[in-house]
């Protein structure tokens, strides 16, 4: 899919429209509907935004830093193809992060309020996957581990993890349309609130680092039916275990 057969409402006038176009271009890649190779050229998204070329210059900037999209001199700019490599570095640490974090509250304790914020996305959460709503659900499931880093009461550690997600939506957003999956999903967060709530730390530990693993499924799984996908044609485990048979 181009940009040309995305949806993309016009620019809101009374608003930055470089931070816009930046948003909208990021949400259709990490959705996958501009798929990794994807040519995108500056020029085109400008006259389909009926934009400028700087605010839309300065999107791509943004979207080059976050190695979102890639820029080859003579050829122009594409979506950037998944790394399995980064993708792996970026799930460990997601995953350092997020035991820290819930070791950090099921030690110290959570707040009412913020348990009642967490119940209460919990419960969208589950309309959300009741309704199919993909991409709904997609938000609830960012509020819900930003809603976790933000009790810790340290800054950085929400952005942190924002950061290191950037890399992985990808694959989250293709595992969300697997039949079930959010529901599977709502239950682990479900879990994983109890675990912090009771001051299990040890239980929620082991809940979040199977909850922050099973991307690995989707990595697999797309890596076998979509190699174009990706920037190096690095063995799956599969692959491995099959060559070794060979051996």
């Amino acid at each position: 899919m181009s940009v040309r057969d995305l949806e993309l409402p016009r620019i809101d006038t009374l608003h930055r429209a470089g931070d816009q176009i930046y948003g909208l271009l990021r949400r259709h890649i990490q959705s996958m509907q501009l798929a990794p190779g994807a040519s995108i050229s500056e020029s085109e998204v400008a006259s389909i935004l009926g934009a400028s070329r700087t605010p839309v210059r300065e999107a791509f900037q943004k979207l080059r830093e976050e190695g979102l999209i890639k820029t080859l001199p003579s050829r122009g700019s594409f979506v950037a193809k998944l790394s399995r490599q980064r993708i792996h570095e970026a799930q460990f640490l997601r995953e350092a992060i997020e035991v820290a974090v819930v070791q950090k509250l099921a030690t110290k304790g959570i707040s009412r309020q913020v348990i009642a914020a967490l119940e209460g996305n919990l419960q969208q959460q589950k309309v959300a996957a009741e309704n199919e709503d993909i991409q709904g659900f997609h938000a609830l499931d960012d509020e819900f581990h930003g809603l976790l880093a933000k009790a810790t009461e340290l800054m950085r550690v929400e952005a942190a993890l924002d950061r290191e997600k950037a890399h992985l939506d990808r694959l989250r957003g293709i595992s969300l349309r697997v039949d079930g999956h959010p529901a599977v999903l709502f239950s682990e967060h479900q879990a994983i609130l109890k675990a912090v709530v009771s001051g299990e730390s040890d239980r929620a530990t082991q809940l979040v680092r199977e909850h922050c693993q099973s991307i690995f499924n989707a990595l697999n799984a797309l890596h076998n039916q979509h190699r174009d996908y990706f920037d190096e044609l690095i063995p799956s485990a599969a692959d491995r275990q099959n060559r070794h048979t060979e051996l």
